[in-house]
């Protein structure tokens, strides 16, 4: 049987989801998790990997398993007992046997927050800078442009294994949420870093230091050099991995 098990998780303890030879990753205490409980190496395939540091709010993933597993919500109950605070497991969901937490997504939507607020009550997924004079308006204004483009390499990490760069972006917007502002961005696919080279440059867009049309010129160079740095791993999730629903039993 081929099950998706649906996760949240705050990155900061972590070297990133996916497991690494120099550090604990997400995938690494969940995979122990599962087999202390099922007596059996269980391995997960996660729908992408989050770099060091960042958060997911909806992490699916899958895993498959000869030992049957009559109570779902049973083994989710015994996850969260085993597993630290900063992991929650949601649900476990069998799917059909070709069904694949990577390839099957249809779409992933990423967020990004920022606050210009102290406050030791915020949630972990906030990053806190000067947001005195930006300029979200005109940020929103080039965040839009990201839609009429496909290639997006000028926000890609250098010397990846990826075949292309090519991504279709179907929501990118800045929405104020009382001291909190927040990116929001979804596409069917993201590569390595983008959403935080494109929230990095979109923040010389909101300082003056870049114009919108610049933002343009960006893209359009192909060339990461050309983009702003990348905006801190504290301030991203990702919030959610969309599927079609007949991927379901």
């Amino acid at each position: 049987m081929r099950y998706f098990i649906w996760l949240s998780y705050t990155g900061g303890a972590y070297c990133g989801w996916q497991r690494q030879p120099n550090g604990m990753s997400v995938q690494q205490r969940v995979e122990e998790a599962l087999a202390t409980i099922l007596r059996q190496p269980t391995p997960l395939t996660g729908a992408g990997r989050t770099d060091a540091g960042v958060h997911a709010r909806r992490m699916a993933a899958h895993l498959d398993t000869d030992v049957p597993i009559d109570d779902p919500a049973g083994l989710v109950g015994r996850l969260n007992r085993l597993l630290p605070p900063d992991i929650a497991v949601w649900s476990l969901d069998a799917v059909r046997p070709d069904a694949h937490a990577r390839f099957s997504a249809t779409a992933r939507t990423y967020e990004y927050t920022v606050t210009g607020v102290k406050d030791p009550f915020a949630p972990p997924a906030v990053h806190r800078m000067v947001l005195r004079g930006v300029d979200f308006e005109a940020m929103n204004r080039a965040a839009a442009t990201l839609l009429d483009y496909r290639d997006f390499t000028s926000f890609s990490k250098l010397h990846t294994d990826v075949k292309t760069n090519l991504c279709h972006v179907t929501r990118a917007e800045w929405r104020r949420q009382g001291d909190r502002w927040t990116f929001t961005i979804t596409a069917d696919r993201f590569l390595r870093n983008m959403v935080r080279a494109i929230v990095g440059t979109l923040l010389e867009v909101g300082r003056g230091r870049l114009s919108e049309e610049g933002f343009r010129h960006v893209i359009e160079a192909l060339d990461r050099s050309q983009a702003g740095d990348s905006a801190a791993a504290e301030g991203l999730a990702l919030v959610e991995v969309h599927y079609p629903a007949d991927i379901y039993l």
